[in-house]
């Protein structure tokens, strides 16, 4: 039986009962010290700029310059940066927030109602579970595809709040041109064609919103939301809480925090985008922490190409002094659910013969 058949291990409580309760983490969400280091609620805040991508447009102007330059810097290090000037209100933000906080907050009946199906990513849960071994994330979860548009799975999205659908329609188109903007940005930052990105992605790349829920926890330093993790996404943009923090970076080997800036969009790359700039600019590994006293939300978009359709290194940054790092893949998606299921880093599994002869020869 492959991992992506594997009959799912019960849990007896969801992380929602828990929290009302102030249970005590069971064992199977206890995080044990690993390679990446313990939790650390208040690590230092980190080298995260902020970059008002509203000056993209103007591509000629000195200030334009400026950014493209903080854009180069961010994401060939931390691989992560806050962009404001996206063109999204803060009022609209608000709504996007409150529509799903309304959602969490009916009755767990009214919630399942739109429940993920055994060993399906979309609908309402908490993770899958798949090993005796896996350390359960402390979340709720709410996954929905928003494209391509024919194929939303409309049945699983909530009636109730009824702006609920409405209101995720407008984001996601909204995001979808904030997408388009740094495509085009990177692209530009790197010397490539502005085109590069949007072309590997294709007119049908996808985008899956999830909705993270994440309720107090009883011991915050025993558990996280997420566990360390790289995104299988060519691109992620997160929407965060309004007021409290939990997402973390990892940069240099030390982890960091993202701080709440209310009308700022966190942009992160994924693997994907990794491959594609051929190492030039990273997929930052990032974990979120729990607090004793507060639900937190965010959402997450995740932008990545269609499964069947094949990305690989930029030819324009492939050369003598920079060979080519990673080979051409498909359905990279399904590579990094095998791996992150065996303890395994994805990008590591993809990486080009050629690279490895050339660092790695022989003795």
């Amino acid at each position: 039986m492959s991992l992506q058949q594997a009959e799912p291990i019960s849990v007896s409580k969801s992380v929602e009962k828990m929290s009302t309760y102030g249970d005590h983490p069971p064992s199977q969400f206890i995080v044990k010290e690993t390679q990446f280091g313990s939790i650390d609620t208040s690590p230092p805040l980190g080298p995260f700029p902020v970059i008002d991508i509203s000056h993209f447009s103007n591509s000629s102007s000195q200030e334009a310059t400026l950014q493209l330059e903080k854009l180069r810097s961010s994401l060939s290090s931390s691989g992560c940066f806050q962009a404001i000037g996206h063109g999204i209100s803060d009022s609209f933000l608000d709504k996007v927030r409150e529509v799903a906080i309304q959602f969490f907050a009916l009755p767990e009946e009214e919630k399942l109602k739109y429940g993920r199906a055994v060993n399906e990513s979309e609908g309402y849960g908490s993770d899958r579970v798949v090993s005796e071994k896996q350390v359960l994330d402390w979340s709720q979860r709410l996954s929905l595809r928003v494209f391509p548009q024919n194929k939303r799975r409309l049945n699983l999205w909530p009636q109730n709040p009824t702006q609920f659908s409405e209101i995720l329609d407008e984001y996601a188109m909204k995001i979808k041109n904030v997408t388009e903007v740094l495509f085009k940005a990177i692209a530009k930052s790197l010397n490539v064609d502005e085109d590069s990105f949007s072309n590997q992605f294709g007119a049908r790349a996808l985008m899956q919103a999830r909705f993270n829920f994440y309720p107090p926890c009883s011991r915050p330093d025993l558990v996280l939301g997420v566990k360390p993790h790289t995104d299988r996404s060519g691109i992620t943009i997160l929407l965060q809480d309004k007021e409290i923090e939990g997402l973390q970076v990892r940069v240099d080997g030390k982890w960091y925090r993202v701080p709440v800036i209310c009308n700022a969009l966190v942009v992160n790359l994924g693997d994907q985008m990794q491959i594609m700039t051929n190492g030039m600019y990273k997929s930052p590994m990032h974990r979120v922490v729990t607090n004793t006293e507060r639900l937190r939300m965010s959402l997450a978009s995740f932008i990545e190409p269609e499964p069947e359709r094949e990305i690989g290194p930029l030819e324009d940054l492939i050369d003598e002094q920079r060979p080519r790092i990673y080979r051409n893949v498909k359905d990279y998606g399904a590579i990094n659910y095998e791996c992150y299921q065996k303890g395994l880093v994805a990008l590591e599994t993809v990486k080009s013969l050629v690279f490895t002869s050339v660092c790695f020869p022989d003795n």
